[in-house]
């Protein structure tokens, strides 16, 4: 019923910086969140950065990276600054969509991207 894809991830040099990138599409009504979550090897799923109706960022993201929300487009991106090997991990696009039922009344659930990689090595 809705759609996210993401795009940007890759790999890249400690110090570096890459985009990512994610647009929403499908029978969307209006999106309240979206932000962005990231998993490494062997741990759980985390917050990195949010848009709703305020910005949030992880204490071991912030001043490096960045969130930014096309609200017309219904896209999402995180500008990653000054990477570090910590910073490896599966990133993931997720959004709070108010869709229309069966019904015809709307409701909200929470879309998950498919994640893209994003490594920092040397």
């Amino acid at each position: 019923q809705v759609q996210l894809v993401e795009s940007g991830g890759g790999f890249v040099q400690p110090g570096g910086s890459l985009r990512l990138s994610c647009a929403a599409s499908g029978s969307i009504v209006s999106i309240n969140v979206m932000g962005w979550y990231r998993q490494a090897p062997g741990k759980q799923r985390e917050l990195v950065a949010t848009s709703g109706g305020r910005t949030g960022y992880a204490d071991s993201v912030k001043g490096r990276f960045t969130i930014s929300r096309d609200n017309a487009k219904n896209t999402v991106d995180l500008q990653m600054n000054s990477l570090k090997p910590a910073d490896t991990a599966v990133y993931y696009c997720q959004a709070d969509v108010l869709v229309r039922g069966i019904s015809g009344s709307p409701y909200e659930s929470r879309y998950w991207g498919q994640g893209t990689q994003v490594t920092v090595a040397s």
